[in-house]
């Protein structure tokens, strides 16, 4: 039958509570400790099954879904990129900086100008500017 066992399925729903309370609370100060709490396992533990899991490690993951608020903001706002760095829950300026940069391939004053040039429906643009895993 080949089915996923009871504990690897239970494993499975403890790694999607802790990655769906990263969605929703994405600019909270979540840290491994916290989550693994979340998900009722180790530090140690959670690390290594989430990431086996979803391919990148917890902290990659959270920083992954700031950028990807953050992206929105810088397109549909015309509000600082500190206050946004503060907004999706960076602690500071040079931090979101680096970690968007690393993530979409430029800083995020020039993801705002080049976003804010384009004249194509959003859809479209979102999907160009989705960022790497």
């Amino acid at each position: 039958m080949g089915g996923v066992s009871r504990a690897a399925e239970e494993t499975n729903r403890r790694m999607l509570r802790a990655r769906d309370a990263m969605d929703r609370a994405y600019a909270q100060p979540l840290d491994v400790p916290a989550l693994a709490r979340i998900a009722h396992v180790s530090q140690a533990h959670f690390t290594r099954t989430f990431r086996a899991a979803f391919g990148e490690t917890p902290h990659r993951y959270l920083q992954r879904r700031r950028v990807e608020r953050a992206m929105f903001l810088l397109r549909e706002s015309d509000r600082s990129v500190t206050d946004i760095c503060f907004e999706v829950g960076f602690g500071s300026p040079g931090t979101f900086s680096r970690t968007f940069r690393d993530i979409v391939g430029t800083s995020p004053r020039a993801y705002r100008k080049q976003a804010t040039a384009m004249d194509v429906p959003t859809c479209f643009a979102k999907a160009w500017m989705r960022p790497r895993a």
